[in-house]
């Protein structure tokens, strides 16, 4: 019995010994603890916890419906490249101290 009045009982001698010189039980090789770290004797079957992938999701956003946003995307890239040029165009024709 410790003087805190906590009482231990020990399997062994050797358990016993390893507690008083307060040796850590994770690094002592037939321990529990060392044997659950490090991995050891654990059968094959026990395959690891798969975890949920987040799945993406499509949704619409203020001002433009899902439809429009799939539609945009599914555009050719000439001719989303087309339509960027004519809205270009005419600021591009108005002088410079005017487009500001």
């Amino acid at each position: 019995a410790r003087t805190d009045g906590k009482v231990f009982q020990f399997l062994k001698e050797k358990c016993e010994s390893a507690f008083l010189s307060k040796r850590n039980t994770r690094q002592i090789n037939w321990t529990v603890l060392y044997r659950r770290k490090h991995k050891k004797g654990q059968s094959e079957e026990i395959q690891k916890k798969r975890t949920q992938r987040a799945v993406k999701f499509q949704r619409a956003i203020t001002g433009a419906s899902l439809a429009d946003i799939m539609a945009k995307r599914n555009q050719k890239p000439e001719v989303r490249k087309a339509q960027r040029e004519q809205a270009i165009r005419p600021l591009q024709k108005q002088p410079l101290n005017k487009r500001l």
